[in-house]
């Protein structure tokens, strides 16, 4: 065996003092692990189709291993001891980040209330349920300074816990565990969120280029709130809601309220629950803008190696207990803030305010007159009195009308605020945790909640095998069975674990309307599905799932290959009244690639948002690719569009659609903006029509490489099965109890 001596490199030592030098670049070394203009596919080509939104969270970067199952670790979880160990940690102060009046309570009730409050309806991302907080970017927005601490503070009982607790579970339940040492009756608490181990990189956050820049970019018009860009919900970037210094940074409390409004309708909550939460989360605590900006050290992710990833370390000054500097604002706002009372309203109904800056510089109202025991203490010193302070989003509880009309109902029925408080709370806290049956706990509640889509449990001891005969009878069309299928469980979406076709909500409003599931065809299968389901003591939530099923069997019989597709019985059927129709609506495909669906012209392109889809669905790239290319040749476009159906054997489960991509005899004109012809390159014959979404799959190099693979004249049998599992998958995505 020849072997080959390895080039011999010259490894010079590196003089830091030319570190900006461009001799620099001379350096052996890869430098591919920091990202540098031009160094990604990306930067090269910024309009290519970027894929890295369904290559997310990878088994790879999971340090527990592909094997791992955190719902079996909680199993052997004590939460009686978790929670005194918490109680003992949030009532031991530590001197290198000290506790304000003796009590991390608030630190902690920031770090949940941050966490939680990413969370947009619009697309179910950001929330809790990740720990994403943890990475990049939230980990060093503005609004999140020194959230960084709270969880240094809490890694004590994480490493005492391991892996049957996750971060993201920790950081609730301390913030839930904060409020209840503080004399809050809460609502409850439920386990179940799962860590991922690295940032991602399918949220989009917004545009700008620049922290807290102004929020004008956000909106059509900063004085309409209703205008601000889908689907954002945060006024500015690195904000977790609205500027606590008003709009734009430029206090008026009524203008705020408007704000206020508006984002958090997009966080799912309503006007009570928007004075419950911001009085409640006020309650505890203090604001932080106790010395000047000047003094705070970078963001995290900015940070020197030495912090080890710490940021906002003060620069020379001291920096910790009263000489933090976080948001900005400086001072408590209740006399007590390591109690739950009634404290926040006394003291803003109690006195008449003026503006003032912190000392950080932020804008801020205090009392023009107050008593010396009416003030908070020093956060270190509870021998001296401090002045306390409001935002303008507190200032807008009391000028607001609507909101000041729920003041004074919370204030004459102070037991009805800490309900309802402890409600919004577990709202907050939960929202992205998906239905009841994915809560572990002993704490969790047992009512059913109607932001929770509560669905009975279904049948599961009829006869199966009878029910799928009686479909292939019915006279449906392959077509019919599985686009109804498909319109059912696509509106499942990964990122708050919303929608698919359990419940059966494609029969209730809105989703029965919507333009993309077809109404009138809808209705027909419906009534023919709806029957066979009651006469064999199916739901019917099963009974679509399982014609879904039938068609593909039947597909792929076509194509010879006989395929059983799995399925698992116990779907329920909701009802309008366990059905929160308006917030359904924002669960409405506006496009649809695997239909080839889209409802009007989007800002982004047919295939970006296939991508997104795919992604809110839990797909792969693979996944997605082999779906779109069967789903094509069933023919299960919208409208029975044959855009894409590359196949002259429509209803097959065959490779048609991608043999038909990688053949050569063809080529692909433009016929408008976007539909284009296949073209004969001999006879000049019109083939085939196509949209992007379909040449996407030969344009994109790592998409044709998946699609040369089911061209290929040995995976005929493999592209059906692969197809199956697909399917199965996006069926089953909603399946929480299986």
């Amino acid at each position: 065996m020849l072997v080959v001596a390895p080039k011999k490199i010259n490894y010079k030592e590196f003089d830091v003092s030319q570190s900006n030098n461009t001799s620099a670049g001379k350096c052996p070394v890869m430098h591919g692990s920091h990202t540098l203009s031009g160094s990604s596919n990306t930067d090269w080509w910024p309009n290519a189709l970027n894929l890295d939104i369904l290559h997310q969270h990878d088994t790879k970067t999971n340090p527990l291993g592909g094997d791992f199952n955190y719902r079996e670790e909680l199993k052997k979880l004590d939460v009686e001891a978790l929670k005194s160990d918490l109680r003992e940690l949030l009532s031991t102060s530590q001197d290198w980040w000290p506790a304000d009046h003796g009590f991390y309570g608030g630190m902690m009730a920031r770090v949940a209330w941050h966490a939680a409050g990413s969370y947009r309806l619009q697309d179910g991302r950001g929330g809790a349920s990740t720990g994403n907080q943890r990475f990049a970017p939230l980990n060093s927005w503005p609004d999140n300074a020194n959230t960084d601490k709270g969880r240094r503070i809490l890694w004590p009982i994480k490493k005492k816990y391991g892996n049957k607790i996750s971060w993201a579970d920790l950081m609730i339940f301390a913030g839930t565990v904060a409020y209840e040492m503080a004399g809050l009756k809460t609502y409850g608490f439920a386990f179940g969120r799962e860590d991922i181990w690295h940032p991602e990189k399918d949220i989009y956050w917004g545009a700008e280029r620049e922290w807290l820049a102004p929020s004008d970019t956000r909106y059509e018009a900063v004085e309409k709130p209703d205008t601000m860009e889908n689907p954002l919900s945060a006024v500015q970037m690195g904000l977790i809601y609205v500027n606590p210094e008003g709009v734009n940074g430029n206090p008026d409390p009524q203008a705020t309220a408007h704000q206020i409004r508006e984002t958090f309708a997009r966080m799912a909550m309503n006007d009570e629950e928007t004075v419950a939460l911001t009085a409640g989360g006020h309650t505890i605590g203090k604001s932080h803008g106790g010395e000047s900006a000047d003094n705070v050290g970078p963001a995290p992710e900015d940070a020197d190696i030495a912090d080890q990833g710490l940021g906002w370390m003060p620069k020379g000054k001291r920096g910790i207990g009263r000489n933090v500097v976080a948001g900005g604002p400086e001072g408590a706002w209740t006399t007590d803030p390591t109690k739950w009372d009634m404290g926040f309203f006394d003291m803003l109904f109690g006195h008449e305010w003026e503006l003032t800056k912190s000392p950080a510089g932020a804008k801020q109202w205090k009392p023009v007159n107050i008593k010396e025991e009416d003030m908070p203490t020093d956060a270190e010193d509870s021998s001296i009195r401090v002045m306390p302070l409001m935002t303008d989003a507190d200032m807008a509880m009391k000028v607001d009308p609507i909101y000041n009309e729920i003041c004074q109902k919370f204030m004459a029925d102070p037991e009805y605020f800490s309900q309802t408080f402890a409600k919004a709370w577990f709202k907050l806290t939960h929202r992205d945790l998906g239905p009841k049956s994915r809560y572990v706990g002993p704490d969790a509640p047992e009512e059913d909640l109607i932001w929770q889509d509560p669905i009975p449990k279904g049948a599961t001891h009829y006869d199966i095998g009878h029910l799928k005969s009686l479909i292939a009878n019915s006279g449906l069309s392959i077509q019919d069975m599985i686009n109804t299928a498909w319109d059912s469980a696509r509106t499942f979406r990964g990122s708050d674990n919303r929608g698919g076709a359990n419940g059966a909500r494609i029969r209730l409003a809105p989703q029965k309307d919507w333009l993309g599931n077809e109404p009138e065809r809808l209705q027909r299968v419906l009534a023919i599905l709806e029957p066979l389901a009651e006469q064999v003591g199916a739901s019917v939530a099963d009974t679509i799932v399982l014609a879904g099923n039938v068609g593909v069997e039947m597909a792929a019989k076509a194509a010879g290959v006989n395929v059983s597709v799995p399925f698992e019985p116990g779907r329920g059927d909701a009802t309008d009244e366990m059905t929160d129709a308006e917030s359904f609506e924002v669960l409405e495909p506006l496009a649809d690639g695997f239909r080839n669906f889209i409802k009007k012209d989007y800002i982004p392109a047919p295939e970006e948002m296939l991508l997104d889809r795919a992604q809110l669905m839990g797909l792969t790239a693979p996944e997605m690719t082999v779906l779109v290319g069967g789903l094509r040749v069933i023919g299960a476009n919208y409208g029975g569009s044959k855009h894409g159906v590359f196949t002259d054997k429509v209803g097959v489960l065959s490779t048609d659609f991608f043999d038909v991509l990688t053949d050569m005899s063809y080529k692909w004109e433009p016929a408008s903006k976007s539909h284009y012809n296949i073209v004969d390159r001999v006879s000049g014959e019109n083939k085939y029509t196509a949209t992007r979404v379909d040449l996407v799959f030969g344009s994109n190099s790592i998409l044709r490489a998946y699609a040369e693979v089911y061209a290929q004249d040995d995976n005929n049998e493999k592209f059906v099965n692969d197809f199956v599992s697909a399917w199965v998958k996006v069926m089953n995505a909603d399946r929480f109890d299986v």
